[in-house]
């Protein structure tokens, strides 16, 4: 959360003998929700100051105790923009954005930046890939033919988390993809379900953009992996992980992140298989139980945090559960019926509140309260936006794959120059990308870095 000084709250307004209208927007209305996005869009890119003079592209400010923000909430701004830019056709921050997202991508076009190192998670490297997959998906204007490509980036971090180095080797939680990439970081025992389900989601995705079918084994993999371990429990909740070595005593913290993750990948296999009833029936239950955990009374809510504290990254999930369940409606239509009232209510309480700033319409992360909270922030931002979004998704056209318009170039050996572990199955499309393996990950010393709940 950005924390303001008082004279900063004064001149923002956020001083509660000022009273603001809400955001103004109607629900019913394409158009007027394209108008309180652009502006909420507008606010959001406030907290950016990665395209003035001697600032770094990209990212937001932070690290703690520098700025509020760690690397990938970067990552997930601009995954955000993208699909504003989708949903809206608003191409005004097209500059800021490709410059933002090719500026990150680090020596070997793998989003490892090495001044990250101290907490560099694989989820942290994941969110990047999911906005380049995104770029991909929705034809986002393709980087010059001298700059790494969309698919191509997403290809090496998927190749990259593949890898044995990244992964347990035997024992319960075997091939479990550890949350932290290297040793000396806290938290590098964990064995959580967001850098799985990243895996998971950017692999069901490879496997429905290029028709390839080891991107698919890999993700029913994941898959697996996560349900075998518990941490998809028998009513359907979604747990956060658990430590080796056994992966036994699990953390039952429930972020909507983790379960919106799965529900996305789940709903591209869905497409993917043609409509398998195995991966019908998993959409259907991941989204019967997101809607009751993560929306009581039809509002976001994030029940592990809300009620005490949640952190600058918590603070953000509400949006990525929106834009994500957005993607759901699309990808399986019967969905729509459920999910959309529940996201137009939530979308209603969360417009409501934002009357901060002195726009009068910067907003807060308690959307059940009907007032402002005073807490601004990029994640705040982030989260009425996708909200906003998520009720033009299903009017909107569905993610591309290289069949049907899809323009972004692959590289088999992205992220990696050594020979490709294992052999992919022919690739059925057009774009003979394949999913190619690092043989080799250097292991460098860092920092312990920072961890959200109590690790190792």
């Amino acid at each position: 959360m950005v924390r303001l000084s008082t004279p900063l709250v004064t001149a923002l307004g956020l001083a509660t003998s000022r009273v603001y209208a809400a955001l103004q927007v109607d629900l019913d209305d394409p158009a007027s929700i394209k108008k309180a996005a652009a502006q909420v869009a507008e606010d959001l890119l406030t907290f950016y100051h990665g395209d003035e003079p001697g600032m770094v592209p990209g990212i937001l400010p932070g690290p703690p105790p520098d700025g509020d923000y760690y690397w990938w909430q970067g990552g997930a701004l601009w995954g955000t923009m993208i699909d504003y830019r989708h949903h809206t056709g608003d191409k005004s921050y097209d500059d800021t954005i490709s410059q933002a997202m090719l500026f990150q991508v680090g020596p070997n076009e793998d989003y490892m930046p090495p001044n990250w190192t101290a907490s560099m998670g694989n989820d942290d490297q994941a969110f990047w890939a999911l906005s380049a997959m995104l770029a991909t998906e929705v034809g986002y204007t393709d980087p010059p033919e001298d700059q790494p490509q969309w698919l191509a980036l997403a290809q090496a971090v998927f190749n990259e988390q593949t890898h044995e180095d990244r992964r347990v080797a035997s024992g319960r939680c075997e091939w479990g993809l550890r949350w932290q990439v290297y040793p000396s970081n806290n938290g590098y025992n964990y064995i959580n379900t967001i850098a799985n389900a990243c895996y998971f989601n950017i692999g069901a995705r490879l496997a429905r953009y290029t028709d390839n079918s080891t991107y698919a084994d890999l993700a029913n993999r994941t898959w697996n992996l996560i349900n075998d371990l518990g941490y998809i429990s028998d009513k359907w909740d979604v747990y956060d992980g658990a430590h080796l070595p056994d992966c036994s005593n699990i953390n039952k913290a429930q972020f909507s992140y983790n379960a919106a993750m799965l529900v996305q990948g789940a709903a591209f296999l869905y497409n993917y298989t043609d409509g398998s009833q195995l991966w019908k029936d998993r959409v259907n239950n991941l989204v019967d139980r997101t809607l009751q955990v993560f929306f009581p009374d039809n509002i976001a809510f994030e029940p592990s945090c809300e009620n005490a504290k949640c952190n600058a990254d918590m603070e953000s999930f509400k949006g990525y559960t929106a834009r994500w369940l957005g993607t759901v409606m699309q990808l399986v239509p019967e969905t729509r019926d459920k999910i959309y009232p529940v996201l137009k209510a939530s979308t209603q309480a969360a417009v409501k509140q934002c009357t901060g700033g002195d726009n009068g319409r910067f907003c807060g992360f308690h959307w059940n309260t009907g007032v402002f909270d005073g807490e601004v922030g990029a994640g705040q931002q982030m989260n009425v936006l996708g909200s906003l979004i998520s009720l033009l998704s299903p009017d909107v056209a569905a993610p591309l794959t290289n069949q049907t318009g899809g323009t972004s170039k692959g590289d088999v050996n992205a992220g990696s120059d050594e020979p490709l572990v294992p052999t992919f199955a022919p690739v059925t499309g057009g774009d003979k990308a394949g999913a190619g393996i690092l043989t080799a990950i250097l292991i460098a010393g860092a920092l312990s870095a920072f961890a959200w709940m109590s690790m190792d």
